[in-house]
């Protein structure tokens, strides 16, 4: 599992994060915005009150959290299976 260990806010609801094996990036939020759970980023304070939770996941209060490893597959691109080599192996069922 990968893990978050810097995060820095940018305009329009974006995101750098640095993970902890060196990787760094972007991410746009801005999809969510107004969405579900993420209405209340539609005001701006609230989502620049980001913060990296205990197990490496972004946090926005008690409501929202965003898996590390979801963002990690955002910034760097790969395929789930490129960072969890076993799931390669499964069968596929029909």
């Amino acid at each position: 599992m990968k893990r978050i260990s810097k995060v820095k806010v940018l305009p329009e609801y974006r995101l750098e994060l640095e993970f902890d094996d060196g990787v760094s990036g972007r991410v746009d939020l801005s999809e969510f915005v107004g969405k579900g759970v993420f209405a209340v980023w539609r005001d701006p304070l609230v989502f620049e009150q980001v913060r990296i939770g205990s197990s490496g996941e972004l946090c926005w209060g008690e409501q929202i959290d965003l898996c590390p490893d979801a963002l990690y597959l955002k910034v760097t691109g790969k395929k789930p299976e490129d960072i969890f080599p076993a799931l390669r192996n499964q069968a596929t069922h029909a």
